[in-house]
């Protein structure tokens, strides 16, 4: 299943998305949509199916959750644990073709692609997005990491059980400025499917992260310095399984 939100009745709505039409779950963001889900005791994409309307509208997507909190992770495989941070809430957060904010102060800003977990009620995943932990490389501490526009997600999330195998998975990041390719890598998610559970596990421990959280888990994709962000700048980030996430860059104060 396909999960997101749209713009319904000038409200950001939780939907299910099929085919590029999608179906409104009237009355509720995804976060709201989860934590009823929580307090009935259901699947979210039990209870977004039984709720969705029955009439389609065609509608892009937007940012597909206004995330409780959102956690980052590096884990390089010298480490005995991982690299665990606090990356912002939906304040700094924006979805597909929204800008991603480049620091005013900063000359070394760039993309961070990484796959976005969805938490679901108890720390449960609900499924996987796209995302884009921007960082301010030449700012130390929390400044680097937090800012407006310093996370992108989307296009939507695809729930977990259609995604059984995350190995098989590729995820490429490009960076366009106008015609011109600055930047292309590629990763697969092989580790990430291998150390996720001991990731989830470090990330709740004293840690009671709520539902409709996101978990960023970087995929070791780096730009070089010659590719730093400059205005006007697009980033797009791609899975095939999951979808393609495209944003314009653009300075912050």
């Amino acid at each position: 299943m396909r999960l997101g939100q749209i713009r319904f009745e000038n409200k950001l709505t939780a939907a299910l998305f099929h085919n590029g039409d999608a179906r409104p779950v009237p009355g509720y963001s995804m976060v709201e949509l989860i934590r009823k889900a929580g307090a009935e005791g259901l699947a979210v994409t039990v209870l977004a199916e039984q709720m969705a309307s029955h009439h389609p509208v065609p509608s892009a997507p937007y940012i597909p959750i206004g995330p409780v909190e959102v956690w980052g992770c590096e884990w390089a495989l010298e480490q005995e644990r991982p690299r665990i941070f606090f990356k912002g809430t939906a304040r700094t957060c924006v979805g597909p073709a929204q800008p991603i904010g480049i620091r005013f102060d900063s000359k070394f800003t760039a993309p961070e692609p990484g796959l976005g977990v969805v938490f679901g009620p108890g720390g449960s995943i609900l499924g996987y997005t796209l995302g884009n932990d921007v960082t301010a490389r030449d700012i130390e501490r929390a400044q680097a990491k937090i800012f407006t526009g310093s996370c992108a997600l989307g296009p939507v999330i695809v729930s977990a059980d259609e995604i059984p195998n995350l190995a098989k998975l590729e995820m490429t990041c490009a960076i366009r400025r106008g015609a011109e390719e600055r930047f292309s890598g590629v990763a697969p998610l092989g580790s990430i499917e291998q150390r996720l559970p001991g990731i989830i596990e470090y990330l709740l421990r004293a840690n009671k992260v709520p539902a409709g959280s996101v978990l960023l888990i970087g995929t070791g994709i780096r730009t070089p310095q010659e590719a730093a962000l400059l205005p006007g700048d697009t980033v797009s980030i791609r899975i095939p399984e999951i979808g393609e996430l495209v944003n314009p860059a653009a300075i912050v104060h």
